[in-house]
């Protein structure tokens, strides 16, 4: 009796204080007649919740506050016939919250078809479905009913004048992968470009934020802001090449990998060549790189990997340019990446005044249901294509984790494999030679409580330029109090440094 009773306070401390119960959920789920011709019978079928009432769950991406995300892989569907799961079938969850124990409350929930997934890397794609989200107060047993109504259309880039479309095919690439590979971007001209048929022009490749696409352009030039600016006489007479983020495993990071393949190779030898014979660039007199995020990261690696390529970098809020402090991680010496030694969760964002927005494993266990293997390996997703770039290739032909996808435990062989794509490292070990070639030609932006901890990384790899390397790095590496990620970045204002340096040449 007194182990029934200890057992009975037991499940309810479990379920009922901690507001965890068991559910008893099912999901209707069907293909919208109008997508008929347009749906394949195999692929991953998502479901989103949020609490978030105004970003659809599906670009949560199970990371924010009372977001959960749950997937599993179907085949030989019609899309037509609807298909009933329920939270007793096996999906691949997020983190320790099964779908049938999801805390009690309201939630907005989506349905994602993820069917392309063999031409392109991440979940919110041209040719995926997906379902408008449904509001549910998720309490006990009921069945949601789910439409793949939308379908997530084809890229196109605005139709203007100063806008051009560059589409060719890698044969770098293509004969790494055994199969045709094309390198995109977009090109925004400068407004006197036209009228001024002989003149040359200096030439800025941008590298995106994480995934970023080629298509980003349009952005800028639907803009009226923007628009009336660049055809401005004000406006610096630049060409500006919009480079795409995407590769076979998430962003490829523009450099080559044993996993991505090589994307440096590709970028340098085919299509910078391509810009300079197709539009009129001064190339390597003046060419530029720059970018934020993880286009701050490239656009640094870029600079340093092909030092006579580029003329000068502008790189903004780089991800960690040291993997001893890649976040909050020492990937060389730390055991695990979810844990630190105190035992505590270790955040991967925060506010500008510290308080954690959510933790690295979160983050990662949500890129494991976003991944067609059930990990974030083959996610798409920042960790995905961090493991991807930096890591060799595992026996299965995918990339091996850094980290154990369940426990976080690290691999110090994979970490080994890192230390080649750690920029602080890799200054060290080639000054002698790298020193000279960049004098000039690096300015890094980083706010000093950046969201992701990025600052941390960048004071060390400060500290190396300016206070041991002989002779000393000119290297402008400059941090802005209380400032959060990428906040002191954006085309205008990179575009305006450019024009300065171009008036002191």
């Amino acid at each position: 009796m007194k182990i029934n009773f200890l057992l009975s306070f037991a499940f309810l401390l479990f379920t009922g204080f901690t507001g965890i119960a068991q559910h008893d959920l099912s999901f209707k789920i069907s293909g919208a007649p109008e997508h008929k011709n347009s749906f394949k019978p195999d692929g991953r079928i998502f479901l989103y919740f949020s609490e978030s009432e105004g970003l659809e769950p599906r670009f949560d991406a199970g990371t924010g506050k009372g977001s959960y995300v749950f997937a599993r892989n179907i085949e030989n569907w019609s899309g037509g016939e609807a298909i009933l799961v329920t939270g007793k079938d096996e999906w691949v969850k997020t983190g320790d919250w099964a779908l049938n124990n999801v805390p009690e409350g309201e939630y907005y929930i989506q349905a994602v078809w993820r069917q392309n997934g063999d031409k392109e890397s991440r979940i919110n794609v041209p040719g995926n479905l997906y379902s408008d989200p449904v509001k549910v107060n998720v309490n006990g047993s009921q069945q949601v009913s789910l439409v793949l109504s939308n379908l997530i259309p084809e890229r196109k880039l605005a139709e203007h004048d100063l806008v051009k479309m560059v589409d060719m095919k890698s044969e770098i690439l293509s004969t790494w992968w055994k199969k045709p590979m094309n390198l995109k971007a977009s090109v925004l001209l400068p407004s006197g470009y036209a009228s001024n048929p002989n003149k040359r022009y200096p030439v800025r490749f941008n590298v995106a934020g994480f995934g970023g696409r080629y298509d980003r352009v349009n952005g800028l030039i639907n803009n009226e802001d923007f628009r009336t600016w660049w055809t401005s006489a004000e406006a610096p007479q630049v060409i500006t090449v919009f480079l795409d983020g995407e590769g076979p495993f998430g962003d490829s990071y523009q450099l080559d990998s044993e996993n991505s393949g090589p994307f440096g190779e590709a970028l340098i030898k085919e299509l910078i060549p391509a810009i300079d014979k197709q539009y009129r660039t001064t190339g390597a007199e003046s060419r530029y790189v720059d970018g934020c995020s993880t286009g701050g990261w490239v656009s640094l690696a870029l600079q340093l990997f092909y030092p006579e390529t580029f003329t000068k970098t502008y790189s903004y809020s780089p991800d960690a340019v040291s993997f001893k402090r890649m976040q909050l991680i020492n990937i060389y010496e730390d055991e695990n990446a979810f844990y630190n030694k105190h035992g505590y969760l270790r955040p991967s964002k925060r506010d500008i005044y510290g308080e954690p927005e959510f933790s690295i494993k979160k983050e990662v266990y949500s890129e494991n249901v976003e991944g067609y293997s059930n990990s974030y390996v083959t996610s798409g997703g920042q960790w995905g294509a961090w493991n991807a770039v930096y890591g060799p290739k595992g026996e299965d032909g995918l990339p091996k984790p850094i980290f154990d996808p369940i426990t976080g435990k690290i691999d110090k062989e994979v970490a080994g494999h890192w230390k080649k794509y750690d920029l602080l490292e890799y200054v060290k070990a080639n000054w002698a030679e790298l020193g000279p070639k960049i004098q000039g030609k690096v300015y890094v932006w980083m706010g000093d409580m950046d969201n992701y901890y990025l600052n941390n990384s960048l004071r060390d790899f400060d500290t190396y330029l300016k206070s041991t390397t002989n002779p000393t790095s000119d290297a402008e590496i400059e941090f802005t109090a209380m400032k959060g990620h990428c906040v002191n970045y954006s085309h205008r204002v990179v575009l305006e440094k450019i024009a300065e340096e171009l008036k002191e040449k």
